[in-house]
Parts: C-alpha cells; structure tokens; sequence
C-alpha cells in the first residue's frame, strides 16, 4: 500500500477563519455535511466556493461500507424541522445550486426518501436548484418514484467501484441493484439528468472501469465523476494504487467517446465536485440537441 500523498494532491490552505464561521453556522443549526463526514480533501475549497452537499437523515450509516468515514451504528428519528434549517442556510450561502445525500437509513421503510423528497421541495420553494445523490434504497422503485416526484434537477447514485470488489467494498450492496436504480430513474422521469460516480485505486483495473462506463451508459447515465480513493483511516480499505492525473485524463476521453455529457475525472474528484458546472453543461447539451461535451 502506498503510505504517502503524490505531489498531485498538494492544495492551497483556505482561510481558517472563513472555514469556522461556515462550520459553526452549521453546527448551530444542526445541520451535517459529506464534505465533514467522510472528511473529503475538497472542503476548504467546497466551503470557499460557497458549495457544500449537504447530509441529511442524520450523521449515522446503518451499513458497514470499507471505503467510507461517515459514522456507523444506530442512527437518530428523522427529524422533520431539517428541511427548513437547511434552505436558511442555503440562503444565507447564496445558493443557486444545492446537493443533497444521506446517509445509508435502512431502518426506514422507504429508505428516507419522503424526507429526501421534502427536502427538495423546501429548496425548490426557495428558487434553488437540487441534486440528489441517494442510496439504492434496497431496489425500491416506489422509493425511487417519491424522489423523483419532487422535480429534482439531478438523480446521482454512485456506483463507487467495480463489480469484483463490491462484497470488500460495498458488503450490504449489490451492483445489479445501483445499476438498475440509475436505469429505472430515466423510465420514471425521462427529463431527469442522472448522475454516477466512481473510485479508482481500491484494486481494480482499467478493463473492470471500462465496463463499468458502458453499463452506466446503457443504462442511460448523463454524468460521470471519478476519483481517487483515499484511505480514511487504518481501519478502513487500504489504497491499491494511485492512479496518475494522464491515467484520469485518459478515462475521461473514453466516457466523453462513449457519449456521457459531461465528465470530471482527476484525483481529487468526488461526487459533488463542480456539481452545478456538470450541470448547467447537461442543460446546454440538451438545448443544443446533444451536441456538446463538457470535461473537467
């Protein structure tokens, strides 16, 4: 296992001072991100955009993924206020463009998405546009639907990494299942944008990421992410490998060949990465007749 950062992933330090304020704004209101709880490299420059995707359902996973910080266990009642506190504080960052996820609730019987689906439309009374990135809910179309039904702009769910390693990785999912998610979302709402993501470095290889792309694509999937993986801590999945930023550059012009609309694929890449610029690029490639192609 490699047992140091490249030089790739050196980034300017943000200010502290603007990070705190953020942080204790959200602390205040008890309010979660996964930039916080999976500890993305990515947050001081998140926070300082004025972006952030924001966690709902809680801070507590009910499933035992290897690659993931987010906390483990039983998780809190759902609380019913949180939609309201999150659009004040979307307002209060000037959003235009907000992304929501959650935490794994297989505990609930639709999985969270009704309070998903509330969520959404508390933002979307606010004139802001949403993107969903949701867990597979347990194949539940009914589930799938809820979500749907509240006009989200973007439906992300991640596929996180090839089939092979999904029992190491990804224990309680089931590939067929995410897969089929993504595909089920175009037949329940073709004007929807749908969304994946991939890590890379967990022990797979090019071909097993290849093969992915091309079931995302035959599943009818517009945007794609990739990204490196990085180890959160001892416990957790060792990195493979690090793969090069010409390794990642030359992912992206194979998703862009297989058609996907717009692709950000570089080291320190991660689901919501430039979201709202993936997709106002699938905005335009839609008005323009599927012409154009956006990387970054």
């Amino acid at each position: 296992m490699p047992d140091r950062l490249p030089v790739w992933f050196k980034q300017e330090i943000p200010d502290p001072i603007f990070l705190q304020s953020i942080e204790s704004r959200l602390a205040d209101l008890g309010l979660h991100t996964i930039c916080q709880s999976a500890l993305c490299p990515n947050l001081g420059q998140c926070f300082a955009r004025k972006t952030a995707a924001f966690l709902i359902l809680g801070d507590t996973c009910t499933r035992q993924c290897t690659f993931c910080a987010v906390k483990k266990g039983i998780p809190s009642p759902v609380d019913p206020e949180e939609p309201k506190r999150i659009v004040s504080v979307a307002r209060s960052l000037g959003l235009a463009y907000a992304v929501i996820t959650s935490v794994t609730r297989d505990d609930l019987p639709d999985g969270g998405a009704s309070h998903f689906a509330r969520v959404v439309e508390a933002l979307r009374g606010a004139d802001i546009e949403v993107e969903v990135l949701v867990p597979d809910f347990q194949g539940s179309l009914r589930s799938l639907g809820g979500v749907l039904a509240s006009r989200t702009a973007v439906l992300n769910h991640n596929m996180e990494t090839v089939p092979r390693l999904y029992n190491e990785v990804r224990p309680r999912a089931d590939y067929r299942r995410s897969l089929a998610l993504l595909s089920h979302a175009k037949e329940l709402d073709a004007d929807v944008i749908t969304k994946s993501g991939l890590m890379v470095g967990l022990g797979e290889d090019k071909e097993e990421v290849l093969a992915v792309m091309e079931d995302l694509r035959q599943a009818g999937c517009d945007l794609l992410t990739i990204g490196q993986y990085l180890q959160p801590t001892p416990r957790h999945h060792p990195v493979a490998k690090f793969v090069t930023p010409p390794e990642f550059d030359a992912y992206a012009r194979i998703a862009e060949g297989l058609g996907f609309v717009a692709v950000a694929s570089a080291p320190l890449v991660r689901s919501s990465y430039h979201a709202d610029e993936m997709f106002r690029a699938a905005v335009s490639n839609r008005r323009s007749g599927g012409k154009e192609k956006k990387r970054k």
